[in-house]
């Protein structure tokens, strides 16, 4: 299996392939997977107070930000009651961003960005996402199953793990892009997919959204009980390696199932 690796908001293609390294050279060691690395398109400057936190220089994002940003009301997160719900907190986050007009443009960019970058990379059947990637990751899934079905154009991305994610973005009237949520959307990922993150993550909330808008029999989850990070330690990549040693060859049976599958059913069409 071949993974588009999409690093978090403020990283770069450079640094993610550092974070992500115990667990790729795990996955590659077991010949599980193997790895491109792909970065946003807009070099950023980290927020005032944040300057030595994202590693070394120069970093991106996948939005372009010059004409606002969420940032400040992000970290608002951080201070909500823990018990509010996971979507009752993404409802509550996006409230502070109503006005602003840049979204749809942005998001749309971002999106088709990402598409060339999988367009530009044929063996790519795969993505990991962490952060701001992992919520670009699962809107891609999203948006290549929406494509599918008005154009029949098949469908890349079989598996998505996503690190420390946020739930899926869609259209909203003539500005807004908003969170896709259980209680509103229903399932709306529908491959294999293995959420990973930490009891200890101030963004949790986030995550659980994430999981929740996910097709629950064909999705995992798995808790490295640290913060919103990209874990890293031994035991916990030990512990990844396994559960990836039972889910990945099971995904690609499955798909090699659904294409003979669709194989036969266009050859009996054609005869």
């Amino acid at each position: 299996m071949k993974f588009l690796c999409l690093p978090g908001a403020y990283g770069s293609a450079k640094n993610f392939r550092v974070q992500l390294g115990p667990l790729a050279d795990e996955l590659e060691r077991r010949g599980l997977a193997t790895f491109t690395y792909s970065q946003g398109a807009h070099e950023v400057e980290p927020p005032v107070g944040w300057e030595d936190y994202f590693g070394a220089r120069p970093l991106y994002r996948f939005l372009d930000t010059r004409h606002g940003d969420n940032f400040a009301n992000l970290r608002r997160l951080r201070h909500m009651p823990h018990s509010i719900n996971a979507e009752d907190a993404i409802r509550l986050f996006q409230g502070y961003g109503e006005g602003d007009d840049w979204h749809q443009q942005v998001w749309r960019e971002a999106l088709g960005d990402v598409s060339k970058t999988i367009d530009e990379n044929p063996d790519v059947d795969a993505v990991i996402g962490y952060s701001e990637g992992a919520m670009l990751g699962a809107s891609l899934v999203v948006e290549e199953a929406m494509r599918a079905q008005q154009t029949g154009r098949p469908r890349r991305i079989k598996f998505a793990i996503f690190i420390s994610g946020s739930p899926p973005l869609k259209f909203e009237g003539e500005n807004r892009v908003v969170a896709q949520l259980v209680d509103e959307a229903g399932i709306v990922i529908d491959i294999p997919t293995f959420h990973i993150f930490g009891c200890d993550d101030a963004f949790l909330g986030g995550a659980v959204a994430l999981y929740n808008v996910s097709e629950p029999t064909k999705s995992a989850m798995f808790d490295h009980g640290l913060g919103h990070i990209v874990p890293r330690d031994a035991e916990n990549v030990r512990m990844l390696g396994d559960i990836l040693q039972d889910l990945i060859p099971r995904v690609e049976e499955q798909n090699r199932r659904d294409e003979g599958a669709v194989g036969a059913q266009e050859r009996r069409a054609a005869g």
